[in-house]
């Protein structure tokens, strides 16, 4: 791929796209922003000025670091621009209505979007994408043992945060 071969982009793309545009999918909420990013992900790869250095890490460590900056600088934006929370409530309008056809799923994926970054890319990571915890620990940069503490914390507060969502008997509807 560094040396120009369109193919071997290609390859590359179709095989961590999926992947990444779930990541962000699950880390944002917004569809929009997952597709958003999972691009510009790859055409900072493929762009002048690239940083990435095999014998740092591997490829997949680089692209989901990338993505998890990008997911971040959005978070930022956010929080400082008052007319982004309408794109906000779009979004979780977006996940209630088109993503999640389960009430209880949607309470979970309303809930994960409350997690601060830390704590969602541990269980995006390892639960959702079914990660091991040396897969995440690599794509987050971090210990073992962290993911791990992250992961345990998250869980908790989940369960939590859920606490007040109970099945109606009979029924698929969701009661807080």
């Amino acid at each position: 791929m560094k040396a120009g071969d369109k193919a071997a982009l290609v390859e590359l793309y179709e095989r961590r796209e999926p992947g990444l545009y779930r990541y962000a999918l699950h880390m944002s909420g917004s569809r929009v922003v997952a597709e958003e990013v999972t691009h510009e992900v790859f055409f900072r790869l493929i762009g002048p000025g690239v940083k990435f250095d095999p014998r740092l890490g591997s490829l997949e460590a680089y692209l989901h670091g990338v993505a998890r900056n990008l997911l971040r600088g959005i978070a930022r934006i956010a929080q400082r621009e008052p007319e982004l929370t309408e794109v906000k409530a779009a979004a979780e309008h977006d996940l209630l209505k088109s993503l999640i056809d389960d009430e209880m799923t949607a309470a979970l994926h309303l809930a994960l979007q409350d997690l601060t970054p830390e704590y969602r890319d541990a269980v995006v990571l390892c639960d959702l994408e079914e990660r091991s915890y040396e897969d995440a620990a690599k794509l987050m940069d971090c210990p073992i043992g962290t993911v791990r503490s992250r992961l345990h914390r998250a869980r908790g507060l989940l369960a939590s945060k859920l606490k007040r969502f109970k099945t109606a008997p009979g029924s698929r509807t969701v009661v807080a």
